[in-house]
């Protein structure tokens, strides 16, 4: 495979979550979806690059904002919008919803909504790998606002004492809910803390898939190979609120408009139409359309999960008859 062609099939990833996530959003506007939607609009870089740096067999874990990593991933379209509609085709069968996806077959570890809470389990995760010498390591995510948390600070704490293949990637969006990042950190260097720790770290503008995925990659060597964590602080933006209940008033509309001029998925396009890929660009974006709107056909004809389902997702195990 070419650079181009390496190129055009990250912009293929970015640009699939992106008309997911509008998609998704349409839906929910219309009454389809419910309960909470957080969407990964202008994130898609940092997802996709991430997951162009790993191998298959290794671990990831998110935050409730997981749509966008479930489908750089390898969750089909199909699976992940079923799941929003809350059918029994989703990857949770339908029980778990927008925050809650989880995908076993690409190991892919789950979406979690307590803020913070996710990093003890990724910790576990790549210490269970070290335990086993699978040579897998871990990468979870999380947003800037759970950077204070105990939990982050706890996992990382034990990550570089005990040594972990895990990666802790802070992706910073620069709003904690509706808070700006100046009214939530002191230090607004997230990485800064990692001295503290004894854990490399990296600080950077996520503003180009393969800067993230070079970024990541060394991050990634260093758990493989020598089995030592990284704080990674990727600066990014989200275009939408911070979840569909969300407005976003408390930024004006010329910030959004100035950072969307920076869109990294933009960039990418402009790179390959520039390189001379323009018809395969459309055959690209041809393609992800009717991928989309089959996944929303198959989301609207599946059916709901039943009350079969109780003991299953209940219980490991049958009961003794």
């Amino acid at each position: 495979m070419t650079d181009h062609d390496n190129h055009l099939a990250l912009y293929r990833q970015m640009q699939l979550i992106r008309r997911f996530e509008e998609e998704a959003a349409r839906a929910y506007a219309m009454g389809k979806i419910g309960g909470f939607l957080h969407l990964y609009i202008g994130q898609e870089a940092v997802g996709v690059g991430a997951v162009a740096a790993l191998e298959p067999t290794d671990y990831v874990i998110t935050t409730y904002r997981d749509h966008g990593l479930a489908l750089a991933r390898g969750m089909t379209a199909r699976t992940a919008m079923a799941e929003l509609y809350g059918k029994v085709t989703g990857c949770s069968k339908g029980l778990g919803g927008s925050m809650h996806f989880f995908d076993v077959e690409h190991n892919m570890l789950g979406g979690y909504g307590i803020v913070g809470g996710h990093l003890p389990l990724a910790a576990g995760t790549a210490f269970a790998s070290k335990y086993r010498g699978d040579g897998r390591i871990t990468v979870v995510f999380f947003g800037e606002g759970a950077a204070s948390i105990g939990d982050c600070h706890e996992a990382m704490s034990l990550a570089a004492l005990w040594k972990l293949p895990v990666v802790f990637v802070c992706e910073n969006n620069e709003y904690s809910m509706g808070t700006p990042l100046e009214r939530t950190l002191a230090v607004e260097d997230v990485t800064a803390r990692a001295a503290g720790y004894g854990m490399a770290s990296d600080r950077f503008l996520a503003d180009h898939v393969h800067t993230v995925k070079e970024k990541l990659g060394k991050a990634i060597q260093r758990a493989r190979e020598k089995c030592e964590p990284t704080l990674i602080e990727a600066r990014t933006y989200r275009y939408r609120g911070h979840s569909m209940s969300d407005p976003g008033k408390y930024r004006t509309p010329q910030e959004v408009e100035d950072q969307k001029k920076k869109d990294p998925l933009s960039r990418s396009r402009t790179d390959l139409e520039k390189a001379g890929l323009q018809k395969k660009l459309e055959a690209v974006d041809a393609a992800i359309e009717e991928e989309i709107a089959d996944a929303v056909k198959f989301a609207e004809e599946s059916a709901e999960p039943g009350p079969e389902l109780l003991e299953a997702t209940t219980y490991k195990g049958a009961f003794a008859r």
